[in-house]
């Protein structure tokens, strides 16, 4: 189940924009570009995360996330705002948000945020593993090293938790080949080898062992 984000933002360039990275990162985004559309959802039970701005005509984010927690006192929120003042942090906090980013910001970095709130808050309902100082999120298909997204392709992913799942266990390129490429790659069995040198080139403290004239194990 994809998780569900609700934006708030009355740039409509931005509200699309930061819907489009969230959307890329696997999310169920529901954007809103006034305070009147977000309010009349601020009682929906399937929203894991609210993405606030704080201006919002003659309403505000403030008046929002006062509404959100009448239905919601756990839900985490985000506020987006171009002041950055110390007083709108404090009273975010006050009213019960969990995150602060100032405009303009970087949408991969307000990604980063939200995966990293959304990992901490859901821990107990999501796969979510550590290994080798890397964290991984298997529904979300992210790696994370400290505060560092690692961005690895679909293949290298899926390689990576082929081992992670089976730790210990020594595994011939023929076998990784039909668990990772499936009965229909007709190609050489050097797509293993070339893909275990990105995944660890990526991920160079994952102890992927080469056991010679057999295959790899992850240790």
């Amino acid at each position: 189940m994809k998780r569900v984000i609700a934006i708030v933002e009355d740039e409509k360039d931005l509200n699309e924009l930061v819907k489009r990275y969230l959307e890329k990162e696997g999310y169920d985004v529901r954007s809103y570009l006034t305070f009147d559309e977000a309010s009349a959802h601020t009682s929906d039970d399937d929203v894991h995360m609210w993405i606030l701005d704080i201006m919002l005509g003659d309403k505000s984010g403030f008046d929002l996330i006062e509404e959100i927690r009448l239905h919601d006192g756990e839900v985490p929120v985000i506020f987006m705002s171009a002041r950055d003042k110390e007083f709108d942090r404090i009273i975010g906090l006050e009213k019960g948000s969990d995150d602060y980013i100032t405009k303009p910001f970087s949408p991969k970095e307000l990604v980063l945020r939200v995966n990293n709130l959304m990992r901490r808050v859901y821990r107990d309902e999501d796969k979510y593993l550590s290994v080798d100082g890397y964290d991984i999120d298997e529904n979300q298909r992210t790696v994370v090293e400290g505060s560092t997204q690692i961005e690895l392709t679909t293949k290298e992913f899926d390689l990576l938790m082929m081992f992670v799942n089976n730790r210990g266990k020594a595994f011939p390129r023929e076998k990784i080949l039909e668990q990772v490429w499936e009965e229909n790659y007709f190609g050489s069995d050097r797509v293993v080898d070339d893909t275990l040198r990105r995944l660890r080139k990526k991920m160079p403290n994952l102890s992927i062992k080469t056991i010679y004239g057999f295959g790899y194990k992850l240790g």
